[in-house]
C-alpha cells in the first residue's frame, strides 16, 4: 500500500475524517493517509468529563473511544469521505477479542484502505491496554483480526510494556502487516484543590512532545525487528517539526503520525511536508524511504 506523502493523520485527532474539512486551508491531500477515530462494535458515549487536560509539553486524554459503532461509521461514514484524496484506515477497538473480530469483518466489505488494530488504548477500563501489555494477547487480537479480513492490518503498540521488541515480533507473526509506534503514555493529574483527579477516568493518555524521546527510542527499538520482516513503521509521538519527523524516519519509520500538534497548529502538516522536501533536496536524496532506517551508529 503506497501513501501520496510520508504524513498520516492519528486516530482520534481528526474525527472521522470529514471533520478537517471545515479549517480553511487544510486539504486530505496534505496527508498520505488519515486514520479515523477508534470504532467498536456498538456505540459507546466515553467516559465521562473532565475528559482532556493540558499539561507542560503534552496532552492527557481519556475520551473513552466514544463513537457511534461499526455499523453506522459503515453506512453513514465512509460513504461521505473521498478516497480519491488520500488514504482512509479504520481504528478498530474492543472490548474481548471477539469484539476485535467482528469489527475487522464488518470492515472488510468496505471501502477502507487498511485497519489499525488498538490493542493499547490506555484510557478505557476494559480490553485495550490491556491487550497491548502482553505480547500474547496481543498475538491473539492480530490472530483473530487477521482471519476477520484480507485488508492490510496494522498494530497499535503501547509503550507501557516491559518488551516491545518482543510484542512486535508476536504482532508480526500472528499477521500484522505494519506497525503503529507508539501509543500514548499512561498518567494522570491532581487538582490540588480538590485533591481529586483532574481525569474523572483517573489515567489518561499523555502525548505530544513530553513523550518524543521515548517514542524515538520504541521506534528504534521496534525497527531492528521490523526490518527483518520488511514490515514497515509509522512512527508517531510529539512530533509537531519537519526535523521531527526527519528523526523518526531515521530511526527506523517509514511513515510519521501527527496528533497532538494539530490541536494547536490545525495546518502543521504543509510545514513539515515542505520542510521534509527541503531536507531531501539539500541532501541529494530522491524519497523518503531513503532516510528509513538510516540512523548512523558507529
Amino acid at each position: 500500500m503506497r501513501f501520496s506523502g510520508p504524513i498520516v493523520l492519528l486516530s482520534g485527532c481528526v474525527g472521522f475524517g470529514e471533520e478537517y474539512t471545515r479549517v480553511e486551508g487544510f486539504s486530505n491531500r496534505d496527508a498520505g493517509a488519515i486514520c479515523l477515530k477508534g470504532t467498536t462494535l456498538e456505540p459507546r458515549s466515553g467516559n465521562p468529563a473532565h475528559r482532556v487536560y493540558e499539561t507542560p509539553m503534552g496532552m492527557l486524554n481519556a475520551i473513552g473511544l466514544q463513537n457511534p459503532g461499526v455499523d453506522p461509521v459503515i453506512g453513514k461514514i465512509l460513504p461521505a469521505l473521498d478516497f480519491s484524496e488520500t488514504r482512509f484506515i479504520a481504528n478498530v477497538c474492543g472490548s474481548t477479542i471477539e469484539d476485535y473480530a467482528a469489527v475487522c469483518r464488518r470492515f472488510d466489505d468496505s471501502p477502507i484502505d487498511a485497519l489499525e488494530i488498538n490493542i493499547s488504548c490506555p484510557n478505557i477500563k476494559a480490553g485495550g491496554i490491556s491487550f497491548g501489555n502482553s505480547p500474547e494477547s496481543s498475538a491473539r487480537v492480530i490472530e483473530a483480526c487477521r482471519r476477520a479480513t484480507a485488508k492490510p492490518i496494522i498494530a497499535k503498540l503501547s509503550p507501557n510494556q516491559t518488551d516491545i521488541q518482543e510484542n512486535a515480533r508476536r504482532c508480526i507473526e500472528a499477521g500484522s502487516n505494519g506497525l503503529a509506534v507508539i501509543n500514548t503514555m499512561t498518567g494522570m493529574a491532581i487538582d490540588t484543590e480538590t485533591r481529586k483527579p483532574v481525569i474523572a477516568n483517573v489515567q489518561a493518555g499523555l502525548s505530544g512532545p513530553a513523550i518524543k524521546p521515548i517514542a524515538l527510542l520504541k521506534v528504534k527499538q521496534v525497527y531492528e525487528v521490523a526490518q527483518r520482516h520488511d514490515v514497515p513503521i509509522i512512527g508517531q509521538g510529539g512530533i509537531t517539526t519537519a526535523n521531527d519527523a526527519l528523526e523518526f524516519l531515521i530511526a527506523g519509520a517509514s511513515a510519521v503520525g501527527i496528533g497532538t500538534a494539530l490541536f494547536y497548529d490545525p495546518l502543521v502538516c504543509k510545514k513539515i511536508n515542505a520542510g521534509i522536501a527541503d531536507y531531501l533536496a539539500r541532501h541529494e536524496l530522491e524519497s523518503v524511504a531513503q532516510l528509513t532506517g538510516s540512523l548512523v551508529l558507529d
